[in-house]
């Protein structure tokens, strides 16, 4: 009855690590692809923001 938890413990593992794994390559995928890591909270709207910034400070220059 000692070795129970084991029964459970053992697939929480298995997808508490793939987990891990899926959330680890989506971070250096897109840091490979974008040469940056990814914002947390960056959205369309910050997108077009520095778009614009970009235009506007090369239209300066």
């Amino acid at each position: 009855m000692a070795w129970v938890w084991l029964e459970a413990a053992l697939p929480l593992g298995i997808i508490a690590g793939m987990l891990c794994v899926m959330g680890n390559s989506q971070y250096y995928i897109h840091k490979a692809y974008h040469g940056r890591p990814k914002h947390i909270g960056h959205d369309e709207w910050d997108v077009a923001m520095e778009r614009r910034d970009k235009k506007v400070m090369g239209d300066s220059s």
